[in-house]
Formats: structure tokens, sequence, C-alpha cells
């Protein structure tokens, strides 16, 4: 079992533009596919709701951790938590972080998730699985949202 996920992907856009799609809460709520009800700030959770189809049931919670401006913006929330029935407040969470580093005027994105081998057993399979696959789609998000006209 991995305990970690990570993606990369090379962006045709400044840091700075980057930076504000990762923690303006609209813009990350437009190719996050969440509405977010306010803006993140470090040490406070962050609730909304998924906007994505087949998922508008799932309240969205994280708790930021680190906006250092430009450079890093991470949180830590309950990996793959989709069943509203089930109560994962006790579980242990994973820390997602999103490292920018200049290069040729755009911006290499990097996403790490860690912390999966921490998940209860019987969830870490599926969680590692299903979020490996949705970060593979939210770097072709954010990669569009950023390189599209304002």
């Amino acid at each position: 079992m991995n305990n970690t996920i990570k993606k990369q992907i090379e962006l045709k856009a400044p840091v700075s533009r980057v930076w504000r799609a990762l923690t303006d809460y609209r813009e990350f709520g437009a190719w996050f596919r969440v509405k977010l009800d306010a803006p993140f700030q470090p040490g406070k959770a962050s609730r909304g709701r998924i906007t994505y189809p087949g998922y508008e049931h799932i309240q969205w919670e994280a708790t930021v951790q680190k906006m250092e401006p430009e450079r890093l913006f991470s949180f830590t929330w309950h990996p793959y938590a989709i069943d509203p029935a089930v109560d994962y407040s006790n579980e242990p969470e994973t820390l997602v972080e999103f490292r920018l580093e200049p290069k040729d005027g755009g911006t290499v994105l990097f996403l790490t998730e860690s912390g999966f081998d921490a998940i209860p057993k019987e969830r870490q399979f599926e969680a590692f699985r299903m979020n490996d696959g949705g970060w593979t789609e939210q770097m072709t998000n954010i990669e569009r949202h950023v390189q599209s006209p304002a």
C-alpha cells in the first residue's frame, strides 16, 4: 500500500495566477468543483458542497494548514469521505500540499497527498485509489482554469 500520492504538471501561467487559483476560495471552487462558504484561512476549517455531478450530496471540509504566498498551500481532510451515513470525524486525516515553482515564465505545480497509512485498513486502498484518480483529473482542471482567458 502506497502512503503518498504525487502529481506534477507544468502550467503555462505565472506563479501568481496559479497561486490565486489555489487560494482564492471562489477560484478554487470553480476548478475543483466545490461551492465553498468562505475564504481560506490557516488554522481554520473550510466547508462547502461538492458540485461535481453525482457527488452533490457530499459536504466538503478541510482544515487549511499553511498558506506561504506563491510557494505552498496545504490542508488536511478525510480522504474519499463520500458516505453521508458514516462519521469520519474520528479517523486520521491526510495532508494535501500544493507546491509552486516558477519555470520559464510558467509554473510547475507539485501535488502531494500523504498519510494514507493511518487511514483505517478497510478504507485505505479505496481512498488511495479514488483520490489518485481524482487528483489526476484535478490537475487537468486547474490547468484548464489557469490557462483560459479570465
